[in-house]
């Protein structure tokens, strides 16, 4: 199983690109590892990708835990044409208590228990038989004599009584199935009746006049070990186990469903045993409620994330294998230890180049420019409060690396970043968007970097009035357009937060779309001055 290596929700320049830089010094190191997006890139991130021809990663929706991940009873199921007896060794040899049926295209047709099934045998109609010539060999462990039919359809009938009241008194017809021994005027009245099948008990045999015969009105004639007592019980065991199906249309489980879906659904669906169908309808297998039920879980690699709340649904459920991120501690705990790299740097890709450098693995062209990309973008062309030596000095090697000029190119990026293009207002807000818990409230920052803020000021009331409808399950939600040339970034946000921007950012005056000065990260100015307020209430 390959190991998923991915960013946060609504991924950026920095996660995606990080993503992809580690998945290849991991596969160069001897790991199988692909790197996933949980979203659509952004415009930059595109512009970045398309640059230097490097691939966009798969989506990956979630990692929740499938059932075709658990070890559930694959092939444990029968066709419906097999024989009563053919099924339940099957159930033995699954420790199942009941098998589902199929046709020849293994569609689902039905569905079979192991009470059903005893009840048939104890209620069932003994005389009568449905199956195949090949089912009843098997059940009886019998041979062939003469075969002429393949499906065999009839009543049942035990030759006890003495030879002339046999055939004075029983009149036989073209469908009745005959267990009798060597018994030479019983043998040729059948035979002269054309009876269906004449079952031999005891290997008792037939004499070449009567076999000539019976080949010549086409009989069919088996012979086995088994006494005629036993054959007359065994023999219903030959019936096709269709004959017993009551249930045609049982409840089933998707191998693409969650497992903890499944368990949840059996806590309403008072069943143990559900079989298990693919998107066509095929049937796999079984899963019992009951039954061990083992998976392995989704091995992932978590960058620029360590929290819940922004990392891939049901990621509480995969074998989180290892964190390289730059920001604070969040709420992922893992049932043991793992390789957690954070460091105070501007950026993840700044990590992933240093343990390019720490592995002595060279960093290819594509690598290094997308590595470097994400430095500049999260780093405001190295012009961040949250910069450090450490960006700079990767960012300088990368460009080297990459042959890349960093001023020009990085206004290049900005500027596909910053255009608004068709971008609906809700798009705009949720394009680089993070929520955070603070004590018990969710409080969302959004950030969108452009040097035309007076595009988005001219739809500003629709603005506030988006950010209003998003805000019934935040304390606060704010939209911050940061300027790189300005260097700064203008804030709007919903109603009723105006204090607390006010308060967090010095302000003598509030006002939805305020230009305040020198603050544009969401990570060392945005983030820390509004908890300054919420946590000191």
């Amino acid at each position: 199983m390959a190991t998923f290596i991915f960013g946060h929700k609504n991924p950026d320049t920095d996660s995606v690109c990080s993503s992809i830089a580690l998945a290849y010094l991991k596969n160069e190191l001897g790991d199988k590892c692909v790197p996933k997006v949980l979203g659509n890139i952004n415009a930059e991130t595109k512009f970045v990708l398309d640059h230097f021809k490097v691939d966009v990663p798969s989506y990956l929706n979630d990692v929740r835990v499938r059932i075709k991940k658990v070890k559930y009873d694959r092939k444990a199921y029968i066709n419906e044409n097999a024989s009563i007896d053919e099924a339940f060794k099957l159930m033995q040899k699954h420790n199942i208590t009941a098998i589902p049926l199929v046709d020849d295209a293994k569609m689902l047709t039905g569905y079979v228990t192991l009470k059903e099934l005893a009840k048939y045998l104890i209620n069932g109609d003994k005389e009568k038989i449905n199956t195949t010539l090949d089912n009843i060999l098997a059940t009886l462990d019998a041979k062939v004599i003469t075969k002429y039919d393949s499906d065999i359809s009839g009543n049942i009938m035990v030759v006890g009584m003495q030879s002339k009241a046999f055939y004075e008194s029983v009149e036989l017809h073209n469908d009745d199935i005959l267990i009798v021994g060597d018994r030479y005027r019983i043998l040729d009245y059948a035979i002269d009746s054309k009876v269906k099948l004449i079952i031999l008990p005891v290997n008792s045999g037939i004499n070449d006049e009567l076999l000539a015969k019976a080949k010549k009105n086409k009989i069919n004639i088996i012979e086995t070990s088994l006494g005629s007592y036993l054959i007359s019980n065994k023999i219903l065991l030959a019936n096709f186990i269709k004959s017993i199906n009551t249930n045609h249309n049982p409840v089933t489980v998707n191998n693409e469903d969650c497992f903890t879906d499944f368990k949840q659904m059996t806590h309403q669906i008072n069943h143990t045993n559900y079989p298990v169908v693919n998107n066509k309808g095929e049937c796999l297998g079984l899963i019992r409620l009951t039954g061990p039920n083992t998976y392995e879980k989704q091995k992932v690699i978590l960058v620029d994330h360590n929290n819940f709340s922004q990392s891939v649904d049901g990621i509480e459920e995969a074998d989180i294998l290892e964190i390289i991120d730059h920001h604070n501690l969040g709420a992922i705990g893992t049932s043991i230890p793992i390789n957690f790299r954070c460091k105070p740097v501007g950026c993840t890709a700044t990590m992933i180049y240093d343990m390019f450098v720490e592995n002595k693995v060279a960093i290819p062209k594509p690598i290094a420019g997308i590595l470097l990309s994400a430095i500049l973008s999260d780093t405001l062309l190295l012009s961040s409060p949250t910069t450090t030596e450490d960006d700079k000095f990767a960012a300088i090697k990368l460009a080297s690396i990459s042959k890349t000029d960093i001023d020009k190119y990085g206004l290049e990026m900005f500027k596909a970043a910053s255009s608004i293009g068709d971008k609906s207002v809700k798009e705009i807000i949720l394009g680089d968007f993070k929520k955070y818990l603070v004590d018990k409230d969710n409080i969302g920052l959004s950030q969108f970097f452009t040097t035309d803020f007076e595009q988005i000021q001219k739809h500003m009331t629709e603005y506030v009035d988006t950010l209003n409808e998003m805000a019934s399950q935040y304390r606060l939600i704010a939209l911050f357009i940061t300027d790189v040339i300005r260097k700064g970034s203008y804030v709007i946000y919903n109603s009723g937060s105006d204090l607390i921007i006010k308060e967090a950012f010095g302000l003598k005056k509030i006002e939805e779309g305020i230009f305040i000065p020198k603050i544009v990260s969401r990570k060392k100015d945005f983030l820390p001055s509004i908890l300054g307020v919420l946590e000191g209430d």
